[in-house]
């Protein structure tokens, strides 16, 4: 190769590689560790009622939550889980999960002095931790954000959310974990959740159903036992019925704005999943709604797995542990549950019965 030639080929791979650069900064999702909206940052934006946001138009309509929170609140929350990690034997790993809303990534440019920054929250919370690891999965929903990771038209996140969430929480727990590729993807179509039937009601969402993807594992063997409990008439718990074998995914039809009860059939119950996967792990996730999308993406990776609801579990929760051989424990709420006082209090409350 002539000195010429040599030069002209070292410019052209020059001028590539700026041109990737330049390309890779004008699609960066974030900027020295902070998540950039690109997705939406100057869209149409309309304030419902006080906290909830309506964002864009037509088919690609959201609705949002606006988070109030900062770094310093959360302490119920911390402390509670803090004194899990005092009152259990040392050898049990603990990790907490704390899951932005959608604000975190879509909010326009326009309304961010109405919904707060909550990676600062979140890191906060994590920050006063003792021996328990916090996931992040703000980083791992954020690179993903293009995607169907939130529901557009209800509260929770989408399916697709849950899985790179638990994709990192199975990092961080050292355990196998399958991609999509060992999954049937299914479909609710023309889902409108809990931000149009419940919180708005506005024509323009209406208008604007979505699909609801979910992802059922193959290969893997699994039988599901759950105990119902009965609810008053302020839901909390009164009874409770037999452990019975129920199946995990439950099937909605198109149209149906309860799709998101796919997993378990909902809250109101502590369920079991014994799988085919024997490595002596068996993980407890304790949770709000946003956890009930989490265990389907972790048979391949733990022996059993429990998951209670803190608002519904009527027992001790250490006893459970003991009598249960549970060597995990992951606490996963949204961030607007996880700043709650009352969370923290129902936490503890668990502990000390």
């Amino acid at each position: 190769m002539t000195y010429k030639m040599f030069f002209i080929q070292a410019a052209l791979m020059f001028a590539a590689v700026t041109i990737q650069a330049q390309n890779a900064c004008d699609t960066a999702t974030f900027v020295n560790g902070i998540y950039q909206n690109r997705i939406s940052p100057e869209d149409p934006v309309r304030q419902h009622k006080p906290g909830i946001l309506i964002i864009g138009s037509g088919e690609d309509i959201r609705v949002v939550s606006a988070f109030s929170g900062n770094p310093q609140g959360g302490t119920a929350y911390t402390s509670a889980v803090n004194n899990y990690r005092k009152c259990l034997d040392d050898s049990i790993r603990i990790y907490s999960m704390i899951i932005p809303i959608s604000s975190q990534y879509y909010t326009p440019l326009s309304a961010q002095d109405i919904s707060r920054d909550e990676k600062s929250t979140i890191d906060g919370m994590y920050g006063r931790l003792e021996g328990v690891r916090g996931i992040d999965v703000y980083t791992a929903l954020g690179w993903h954000a293009r995607e169907h990771i939130y529901l557009r038209t209800d509260h929770h996140w989408a399916p697709l959310g849950a899985y790179y969430a638990a994709e990192a929480f199975a990092k961080v727990a050292e355990v196998p974990f399958h991609d999509l590729s060992w999954y049937d993807k299914k479909t609710v179509h023309n889902f409108l959740g809990t931000m149009y039937s419940v919180y708005t009601k506005d024509p323009a969402v209406g208008r604007a159903p979505e699909d609801f993807d979910y992802y059922v594992p193959r290969d893997v063997n699994y039988t599901t036992t759950a105990i119902t409990y009965r609810l008053g008439k302020s839901r909390q718990t009164v009874g409770q019925d037999a452990p019975k074998e129920v199946n995990f995914f439950r099937e909605y039809k198109d149209g149906s704005g309860t799709a998101y009860c796919t997993f378990m059939g909902g809250d109101s119950n502590t369920t079991k999943v014994v799988t085919s996967t024997k490595n002596g792990r068996k993980l407890m996730i304790i949770k709000d709604s946003y956890g009930n999308a989490l265990p389907g993406y972790l048979f391949y990776s733990f022996e059993e797995i429990h998951v209670l609801d803190f608002r519904y579990f009527p027992n001790n929760v250490i006893n459970y542990v003991k009598q249960n051989g549970i060597t995990d424990i992951l606490f996963a709420h949204c961030i607007s549950l996880a700043y709650s006082t009352k969370t923290g209090q129902g936490l503890q409350k668990m502990l000390d019965r």
